[in-house]
């Protein structure tokens, strides 16, 4: 129950991140808001790790697979295509549209077992909901 509660958190989370991100790059640049919000990012982390963690960094470079650890790649252009999202489309579809391609995109992740993930088996149900949150987008933007 309480990875419920995160997730909620994490999407408002998100949502609000975005809106603030595209007010901070109207304000600046792309790559200057990007770059400030990665590393503000950073120095929470360092205080976090001060605080509660204290794991040896060298940890990091034995990781494998290798590819894993261009998360924080990952997350600047994250970063910067949500802006881009939120500021073309606005803050309620651009969600909708990212949450839809995360959907589909952790589906197939799970269905072929991509990135070291358990296989998961087909299933209809979660096609069907992933159709029926598409069809929720052209709702909501039906004019």
């Amino acid at each position: 129950m309480i990875g419920f509660f995160i997730a909620l958190l994490s999407g408002a989370l998100m949502s609000i991140q975005g809106v603030f991100n595209t007010k901070l790059t109207e304000g600046s640049s792309m790559w200057t808001a990007n770059a400030y919000v990665q590393l503000s990012a950073f120095f929470v982390c360092i205080i976090a790790w001060l605080f509660c963690d204290r794991t040896s960094f060298k940890e990091i470079i034995l990781i494998q697979p290798k590819y894993v650890l261009l998360g924080g790649v990952m997350g600047a252009f994250i970063t910067l295509t949500v802006i881009k999202s939120m500021d073309s489309l606005g803050p309620a579809k651009a969600v909708m549209l990212i949450v839809i391609s995360q959907i589909i995109v952790a589906y197939i992740i799970e269905l072929f077992g991509m990135f070291g993930v358990e296989k998961q088996p087909f299933s209809w149900r979660k096609v069907i909901g992933a159709i029926v949150a598409i069809i929720g987008v052209v709702v909501f933007k039906w004019k």
